[in-house]
This record gives structure tokens, C-alpha cells and sequence, in this order.
């Protein structure tokens, strides 16, 4: 055999030997592998940082009085006094309130709000429904809505926890009288009536009774 062919099957030998080893000791890439990650990646990115504000104005009153006001502070009290009120939750349930006791009014009967109104309130209202009958007028009435409602005023006094909220409607019905023949003698049932009212209701703070009372009425 040739020298040369000796000399090259010997290098090819050593050459496969070398492959063998570099295999045995470097192991196989297969597939995708990430290329490394810089020192500096591993630290964590941190976002822009927020101050929490604490103690800031309570929409739930600011939406409905003058921050700084009179009111602001009594309502702010009553809820001191009474974590589970809520002058929006009231607002929504005074609207209910005048539409149940106004048509009691009109219809006359006062008994089925005589929890929700004082005994001052009662006999005022109780006296215009008898002079009404003494006159053998009739009222027909339908509520129709309230176009404006809103808190007036609020008072609080911290010795006897009694709360008072001044709240004006704008309440709209068809309203219509008649006398004993069932003339037409006031108002027309196709015509809204508009009427204004400025009521104050009374709750003790804190207190086990959650229902708010009617104590004065005016325009």
C-alpha cells in the first residue's frame, strides 16, 4: 500500500477518534436553544410608582352638598355615628317615601304611612283630608314622577344622635277634584301637575329602627 494512503487513512483515523471524544464530553444540541441571558436582564423592571392619597373627600357626600359646608360636617358625623349610611341609599329611598305618602295624602288614606310620618305631620295632613270630606270633595290623582330631587340641607346633633335631612321634589301628577254630584270642581286629569315641596325626615343615628320620618313639610 502507498505511503500517502497509509498516512491519510491514519489521519482519518485520528480525526474520528477526536469527534468520539468532543461527542462524549460536549453531548448534542437539538432544537432550539435561548441564547444566554446578560446579568443585568436578570434584575426586575419596576413600573412607575403611584402615592396613595388617603383621606380624601367622600363623593358619596360632595356629590350632594358643598364640600367645606355645614351640611358636609353633619352628614360626615351621622356616618361616624352610623358606618352603614348612605346619603345616595337615603336620597333613593326618600323618592319612594314621597310618592307613598303623597298619594296617601291624596287619597286620604293616612293610615298606611303613619309609621313613616309624625304625629305633628299626621294631624296636619289628617286635618286637610277631613276638611275635604266635610266638603264632599273627592280627589283623583296619579303619580306620575319626580322631575328634581335633591338634598337641601342637613343637621346633626351629637348629643341626641338625631339626624335631619331637608330633601326638595319636584313631583308630578294628574290631578283632579270632584264634588258630590262628581263635578269637575279643580284640576284637569289630562294635565300634569307640577308641584314643589321641601320635606325634612328624622332618624336617630345608630339605632336599631331604620326607618326616617317625616317631621315638617313646606314649599
Amino acid at each position: 500500500m502507498n505511503s500517502p494512503i497509509i498516512q491519510l487513512l491514519v489521519l482519518a483515523g485520528i480525526a474520528l477518534f477526536l469527534i468520539l471524544r468532543l461527542r462524549g464530553v460536549l453531548g448534542t444540541r437539538e432544537g432550539f436553544e435561548r441564547p444566554p441571558v446578560q446579568a443585568d436582564q436578570h434584575k426586575r423592571v419596576k413600573g412607575p410608582e403611584f402615592e396613595v392619597i388617603e383621606g380624601g373627600p367622600d363623593r358619596d357626600i360632595t356629590d350632594h352638598v358643598a364640600e367645606d359646608s355645614d351640611a358636609a360636617k353633619a352628614l360626615a358625623e351621622m356616618k361616624r355615628v352610623d358606618p352603614s349610611f348612605n346619603v345616595s341609599e337615603f336620597l333613593q329611598g326618600a323618592r319612594g317615601a314621597y310618592e307613598m305618602i303623597l298619594m296617601a295624602f291624596e287619597k286620604g288614606d293616612l293610615a298606611s304611612v303613619t309609621p313613616f310620618i309624625s304625629e305633628d305631620v299626621y294631624e296636619a295632613l289628617e286635618s286637610v283630608v277631613d276638611d275635604r270630606i266635610n266638603k264632599g270633595l273627592t280627589v283623583e290623582a296619579t303619580f306620575v314622577g319626580i322631575s328634581d330631587l335633591g338634598l337641601k340641607d342637613a343637621e346633626f346633633d351629637s348629643t341626641s344622635k338625631e339626624a335631619e335631612l331637608t330633601v326638595r321634589f319636584t313631583g308630578e301628577l294628574t290631578y283632579q277634584v270632584r264634588d258630590n254630584a262628581g263635578d269637575i270642581v279643580e284640576g284637569n286629569a289630562n294635565e300634569i301637575k307640577r308641584q314643589k315641596d321641601v320635606w325634612t325626615f328624622a332618624r336617630v343615628m345608630g339605632t336599631d329602627d331604620p326607618n326616617w320620618r317625616l317631621v315638617a313639610t313646606g314649599e
